[in-house]
This record gives structure tokens, sequence and C-alpha cells, in this order.
């Protein structure tokens, strides 16, 4: 049986939150070797069995940039029985909207960044010119009828450029929700973001016409912050809030960025504060240590670590 958290409500919190699970492609690109398809199409499925209802799962980039997931086309037909879950797919230009919509995918998802350094760095393009380079995929995919999600990075800090301006960040946000985006997923990429900054670029962002419901928050856990931030951010109103299933994942484009908030932890807290999720906590870990397995060393989440040590040894 696993162990859960004493349920103490807290005011002024979300009655239930959306887990953007990004562990599939996010998680598994930062590899350095490949995982088989038919494993990747395992986790995708148990992930599922243990309740997530959005799960990113692959990416259409070119497998020059991103190998891990070259596989892209011959894991998201099997797939295809999961019609109950959302399974968004990252593209980076038309080619790989093209790719991804010959296939079925109805959801979508690009990656802009809010720092020229990073743009330079993930895109090989400057800000302006990655933007315009994502007007005609948002404008293909709405014609599709497909739901778009716009990621931001570098949101709080940059490792080339530090600090980033809130004024900055916004301005970048409002152009990827001026073009269609759906929704916009605001990335903490290199981890350095603390609650007071999250309140203050979601509260700018809503005085510049960005509603809280179309916003989720991506948080990676390189000082220890991600939790807190979440949190922050609930209090906001976001009800929307990636997370990695093990921790698994950081960015292949930025060296300094370590694991995304791990799912297993994120639900801790969310089942703590009596907010559904719609998540079993046991399954998740089982399919978080059954991954681990795979790759090789123990999963970097802390709750699949706590659940996995047996009770005289904790």
């Amino acid at each position: 049986m696993t162990a859960l958290p004493m349920v103490v409500r807290a005011e002024d919190l979300p009655g239930r939150v959306r887990i953007h699970e990004v562990g599939a492609r996010d998680g598994l690109q930062n590899e350095k070797t490949a995982v088989p398809t038919e494993v990747k199409a395992e986790f995708v499925h148990r992930l599922a069995a243990a309740g997530l209802t959005t799960i990113e799962a692959t990416s259409f980039v070119h497998p020059r940039w991103v190998p891990q997931l070259a596989d892209a086309e011959a894991l998201f037909p099997r797939l295809a029985d999961l019609g109950h879950v959302h399974l968004p797919v990252l593209v980076p230009n038309e080619r790989g909207l093209t790719r991804a919509l010959d296939l079925g995918a109805n959801r979508i998802a690009v990656f802009a960044s809010a720092t020229e350094s990073f743009a330079k760095a993930n895109l090989n393009r400057t800000v302006a010119e990655s933007l315009a380079m994502f007007e005609p995929v948002v404008t293909r995919a709405k014609e599709a009828r497909a739901h778009v999600r716009g990621y931001l990075s570098m949101c709080f800090g940059d490792p080339w450029e530090g600090a980033v301006p809130v004024h900055q960040v916004v301005e970048v946000a409002k152009a990827l929700r001026d073009m269609g985006c759906d929704e916009l997923s605001l990335g903490d990429t290199i981890g350095v973001a603390t609650p007071g900054h999250v309140q203050t670029l979601l509260a700018e962002l809503n005085e510049e016409g960005v509603p809280t419901d179309t916003l989720g928050v991506h948080f990676h856990d390189t000082y220890g912050q991600a939790l807190a931030n979440t949190l922050a951010a609930l209090q906001h109103g976001v009800t929307t809030v990636d997370a990695s299933a093990g921790g698994l994942g950081g960015c292949p484009f930025a060296k300094s960025a370590t694991g995304n908030l791990a799912t297993e932890d994120l639900v801790w807290m969310l089942q703590g504060l009596g907010i559904e999720t719609g998540v079993d906590l046991g399954l998740l870990t089982d399919t978080s240590r059954w991954m681990a397995g795979h790759l090789g060393r123990p999963s970097p989440s802390r709750t699949v670590s706590a659940l996995s040590t047996p009770p005289q040894e904790q």
C-alpha cells in the first residue's frame, strides 16, 4: 500500500490541477542513448494507466538535433489506442508540423525563447526570427483544428544573460498569444526562479491581457525551488503544471539546466493540499521505478525514493 500525505486543505487554491506530463518527450530527449521505441510506448501507456490525461509524447524535430526522439513516426501510431488521453507533440517548423499532422496529431507545441542568447543556441535565430518562423506553424495548426501550446523558455533566468526582465518575457508571451497559441507554458529552464518572481511575472502577464487560465508553469529544480514556485503559481490561480515522471529531463541546449519537477513530488504535495489530479501515486511511482530500471540508474524523485525504501530503513 502506498503511503499518502495527510490532507490539510489550504485556502485560495484550485480544487483540481491538470498535470502536463513531459517525461516521455522532455525527459527522454536528454538521455545519452536512445530508449527503444517499444519501451517509450509502454512508458506512455503506463503513465496513462496511472491517471495522467495529458502526456507529451514525442518531438518532430530533425533527428540530427534530437536523435533520442528520431523514432517519432514509429512511436506515435503505437499510442492510437489512447484516445482518452491528450498526446501533444513538439514541432519546430512547418516540416515538423506536416509530419505530425500526417500521423493524426491534434495537439501541437512550439518552443520559443524569451532571450536572444537561448534563441540563438536552440534555434540559431533571433527571438524575432523565431517568432516569424512559428507564426505559419501556429496558423496551419489552428486551421487543422489542433490545440497549440507555446513553450516559452528562459522566463526567469538565462545562463548567458543572467536575470531576464519581466517585461521582456511578457512581450514574447503576448506575441505567442497573439499569433494564436491556446496555452502558454512559462519555463524556468535553469531553475533560478523564486516564488515572488513567479507571482510578479504572472501578475504582469494578467495586466497585459494574458489570462491566468491560458498559462501553465514549467519549473526545474536546480536550486530546490520547483515545488515552492509551483505553490506560488497555484496561489495565483494557475491550474496547469508541467512535470516529468521520476524527475527525468533538463535541456540539451542549456547545460546548467537540471531535472524537471518530478511528477511524483508534485502529486504528493497536491494530495496533501486536497487538490485533485486524478493520478494514482502508487502506479506512477511504479512506472518511474520501471523506467529507471531501463535507464540503469535510480530515479532522482525524492518521493519515488521515499516510497521505494522500506519503512524500517527510513
